[in-house]
């Protein structure tokens, strides 16, 4: 099934991945729903996907016998094409030209999966001390004569169309935990005794054509 953005409407072992420029490949997304949260001061009704993208040149042995794997990064987004939105930007920069408004009226967003970028990667501060954190400031398209290693990581996609319980478990607990509050959740989960009004938000103001099908 499509995810779609619309222009309308810890461990022990943990490591940052390091600051620079990556090349990436996405593998993972999920939609975590619509929920309130804090957007510069004001609580605000954003409806979020969460993309993932393994390194394949940032290697890291994770668990000992198990060799080495890529290290990954992801990012939420607001689902939302509006033009001042990160998620546009982002894409825009990584397919190498913008959108039409007619093209930013849906895009489907599964067609990330599985192509490969580079990643701009930054280390920030966490709000009140305890050190940084690694966030994706940018993505572009790869450039020509540069190859992608072929993609490790399972492809990973995750709805709310017909909700499967065995593939909820394996997303990671905190994401589960946000997921929960959603209206898309609670609306899947119980569809017919719970009422649950759909809302979404567009107030995240947060190489050649390789022929990208997004």
């Amino acid at each position: 099934m499509a995810i779609f953005a619309s222009s309308e409407g810890n461990s022990n072992n943990f490591s940052p991945v390091p600051a620079g420029t990556h090349i990436g490949r996405c593998y993972s997304m999920i939609h975590i729903g619509t929920a309130p949260e804090l957007y510069m001061g004001q609580e605000k009704v954003m409806n979020k996907v969460r993309i993932s993208f393994e390194l394949p040149t940032e290697l890291k042995e994770f668990k000992e016998g198990e060799g080495e794997k890529p290290m990954s990064i992801s990012k939420d987004f607001t689902l939302s094409m509006h033009e001042k939105s990160t998620l546009r930007k982002m894409l825009e920069g990584w397919r190498g030209k913008v959108y039409t408004e007619e093209e930013a009226r849906k895009v489907d967003l599964t067609k990330l999966l599985g192509q490969p970028c580079m990643l701009t990667v930054v280390h920030k501060e966490k709000q009140g001390g305890g050190g940084s954190y690694a966030t994706i400031n940018s993505i572009s398209g790869l450039p020509k004569g540069i190859p992608c290693p072929p993609q490790v990581n399972d492809t990973f996609e995750w709805n709310y169309d017909n909700f499967n319980q065995a593939k909820f478990d394996k997303i990671p607990d905190f994401i589960k935990d946000r997921m929960r509050q959603t209206n898309e959740y609670k609306k899947a989960v119980a569809p017919h005794n719970q009422e649950v009004e759909s809302q979404t938000s567009n107030n995240n103001i947060d190489d050649d054509d390789l022929g990208l099908p997004f």
